[in-house]
């Protein structure tokens, strides 16, 4: 492949990738009350051991600065999903734990974030039979 052609095929993934979160963030807002990054949290707290994560795994799991992580730990626990727990052997360490309601708006929430997402590629993919043969080689990678 060419340069030309990675730059083409790159610039390609980002509009997929760009239509695909805008169509998840409208959807998740206004049917759960979530922004993807909370819906996210959530997730990987929920799949997390004792379903608590340090505030910089969580960082680094949703790929965001720890000041932007420490923003959103505090709108979920302003909603009560989650709380800040101190790690026993560093007090200057903490945790992020998902409570109960967290957990349930995730559970309520995720079959609403696959179908969207489900929708998402299968619309864009029938616009773009490029985006649709990329699509097909990356799920069979899988």
């Amino acid at each position: 492949m060419t340069a030309t052609a990675d730059v083409e095929l790159w610039n390609r993934l980002l509009r997929l990738h760009s239509q695909v979160e805008n169509r998840l963030a409208t959807t998740m807002q206004r049917r759960h009350g979530l922004g993807l990054s909370e819906y996210r949290a959530l997730g990987l707290l929920d799949g997390a051991s004792r379903h608590e994560l340090r505030m910089q795994e969580l960082a680094d799991g949703l790929g965001l600065n720890q000041s932007s992580v420490t923003r959103l730990v505090g709108r979920l626990n302003a909603v009560g999903y989650t709380v800040r727990d101190l790690c026993p052997d560093d007090k200057r360490g903490a945790y992020t734990v998902l409570t109960d309601a967290g957990r349930a708006r995730f559970r309520e929430a995720r079959t609403t974030y696959a179908e969207t997402l489900v929708g998402a590629l299968g619309d864009i993919a029938a616009d773009d039979p490029r985006i649709a043969a990329v699509l097909t080689a990356a799920r069979e990678a899988v």
